[in-house]
């Protein structure tokens, strides 16, 4: 089983940013996807949560408006899209997969927000 995540980098505050994970060695098509991010000093937080099938979307806390989470099921693929970037969006982040019975997780990608 493999999640890996990219797309992290140095961005300048009001920037954008598509994170990527791609899932290999379980049925993607049939697992919920989440988006987390953990801050430096901080617990890690849920960004952002789709269905299997693409069809319910849940967002944390103040996640709503910037952040945009989607999946390809065709290409075992979840995406990020995360705009007006503030440097408290400094964190790394974290993909998760989750069937209810098993459970897996990303190394994470790095996010840094600065001028």
């Amino acid at each position: 089983v493999q999640l890996v995540e990219s797309g992290g980098g140095l961005v300048q505050p009001g920037g954008s940013l598509r994170l990527s994970c791609a899932a290999s060695g379980f049925p993607f098509s049939t697992y919920a996807m989440s988006w987390y991010r953990q801050a430096p000093g901080k617990e890690r937080e849920l960004v952002a949560r789709i269905s299997s099938g693409g069809g319910f979307v849940k967002y944390g806390d103040s996640m709503k408006d910037r952040f945009t989470i989607s999946r390809d099921n065709a290409k075992n693929t979840v995406y990020l899209q995360i705009n007006s970037l503030k440097p408290e969006d400094t964190a790394v982040y974290y993909c998760r997969a989750n069937s209810g019975k098993y459970e897996y997780w990303g190394q994470g990608t790095q996010v840094t927000v600065s001028s």
